[in-house]
């Protein structure tokens, strides 16, 4: 018989036991469930009948669903209730052999005076115990994998408090010169604004309401630190910006995804561009303005608001530029000394390579995006329209009159209004005064004036062209918009 001795033991015995051990406990491991952030998601919906059934598409399509989604409809006159209806209720699907559920709720909240405001705030209570709020407008479709490339960016750092998608629009569905004229300029304005922003680390100056993800946890911050019952107030015109500058105030990040992607809603008619433009810009100007305007107050120094400060100075040298180039030019012609000079083709050409430039860094571009930019003239008339959008916000802004910006936007979306012929008017009025004065000076002072507004004009346009030329040079980094 052979002794045992328990304080001796078979190694090989032991190796094989140690392996057995290790591999249940991995098994163990990887059998737990993992813990998967919940997704609340807002559709917030006025007058969408004609969108919001895609856009419940795009959201039920994708790789990733949002655990719950609620659409917020108010103030509504058309079907979108109807519409919407047709969706709600339990949606399981199967994602590479794992199944994904989401419910689809339809609210309809009837008259609401803080419209889309208002309608956020509501989805809000509703999905506040989520890990991550995702808004989506109601004209807003994602590509597939938009909602599984936020969440995986937005947990991968707990500093990130929201990341807004790259924006663009399909201009596939739309017809009519005009409209595809506007809906081409709209591109270009949002591949512009989404590469700025890309290439200052991926900070995001406003995380647009269009299609964001938000931690809750960061919302509630907010909340506590601004004394606000509610993430979103109700006493601003760009909502979107005052939140994100909340939430880089609160220590958070804002960042813009590097390949989440949506297709949002523009606008086909100059109508509805102006409105909508001078809503943002004037909301813009009320937050970067020093001094207060009702409950919102001026932060012309918040790091969210240098591009915005850029943005107006740039629009403002474009105004001055265009302006004073085409009345001295009128003024030189009639009293004929104007000499053409070939230096003067080097700016529209930096323009037109900038534009190129802009064109081929767009993931979805076509033939029309390339001849917006190679051929000068559409993007030129563009800016010109923008240059409308911008004196009409300043004018709005210094008059200081109360004006319902929101209800300007939706009478004009209706074809009602007539406000964005007010730059047009007053260009012809401006410049009829000075053709008067001009005939009325004596040629002395028509050679005085041209023989000092010429250099002034060469001066601001060589800084321009410089800054145009490192747009063109500066490296993308692969970034596609």
């Amino acid at each position: 018989m052979t002794d045992i001795n328990p304080y001796v033991t078979d190694r090989t015995e032991l190796g094989a036991s140690d392996d057995a051990f290790a591999n249940d406990f991995i098994e163990s491991v990887e059998s737990l469930p993992s813990y998967r952030p919940t997704i609340g998601c807002i559709i917030p919906a006025y007058n969408e009948a004609e969108s919001i059934g895609d856009v419940l598409e795009s959201l039920l399509g994708q790789t990733r669903l949002p655990d719950v989604i609620h659409v917020v409809v108010n103030n509504t006159t058309d079907d979108t209730v109807k519409i919407a209806a047709q969706y709600a209720g339990p949606h399981l699907k199967e994602i590479d052999g794992v199944e994904q559920f989401t419910e689809v709720y339809v609210h309809d909240i009837g008259k609401n005076k803080d419209k889309k405001v208002g309608a956020l705030n509501y989805g809000y209570q509703l999905v506040e115990g989520c890990d991550f709020l995702l808004g989506v407008d109601g004209d807003t479709t994602a590509a597939p994998d938009a909602v599984e490339r936020l969440a995986e960016e937005i947990t991968s750092d707990s500093r990130i408090g929201g990341i807004s998608a790259i924006f663009s629009i399909d201009d596939r569905p739309i017809k009519g010169f005009i409209a595809k004229f506007l809906i081409t300029g709209q591109r270009f304005q949002f591949a512009a604004f989404n590469m700025q922003n890309m290439l200052k680390g991926r900070n995001m100056a406003v995380l647009g309401g269009q299609f964001s993800i938000f931690s809750t946890k960061a919302l509630r911050q907010i909340m506590v630190e601004n004394h606000q019952d509610t993430p979103w107030v109700k006493d601003s015109e760009v909502e979107d910006s005052l939140l994100s500058l909340q939430i880089k105030s609160a220590g958070y990040l804002t960042k813009i995804s590097a390949q989440s992607r949506a297709d949002v809603g523009g606008m086909t008619t100059l109508r509805g561009l102006d409105a909508q433009q001078v809503k943002w810009n004037f909301g813009a100007i009320e937050l970067m303005w020093p001094g207060q305007r009702g409950d919102t107050k001026g932060q012309p120094f918040h790091p969210n608001l240098r591009l915005r400060w850029l943005e107006n100075l740039s629009m403002l040298t474009n105004l001055v530029t265009r302006v004073l180039f085409f009345i001295l030019l009128l003024a030189s012609l009639s009293i004929s000394a104007f000499v053409f000079s070939p230096i003067w083709l080097i700016p529209p050409v930096i323009a037109i390579l900038l534009n190129l430039r802009t064109a081929l860094s767009m993931k979805n571009r076509n033939g029309r995006d390339i001849f917006f930019a190679v051929f000068l003239f559409p993007a030129e008339i563009y800016m010109w329209v923008r240059l409308g959008h911008f004196l009409r916000a300043w004018t709005k802004f210094l008059s200081r009159k109360q004006t319902d910006n929101w209800a300007a936007q939706a009478k004009a979306e209706r074809g009602r209004g007539n406000g964005y012929l007010v730059p047009l008017v007053i260009l012809v009025l401006v410049v009829a005064v000075l053709v008067l004065v001009w005939f009325q000076l004596d040629p002395f002072m028509q050679s005085t004036v041209l023989w000092i507004g010429w250099p002034i004009l060469g001066v601001i346009t060589i800084i321009q062209t410089l800054s145009m030329l490192a747009k063109v040079l500066r490296r993308y980094r692969g970034y596609k918009v």
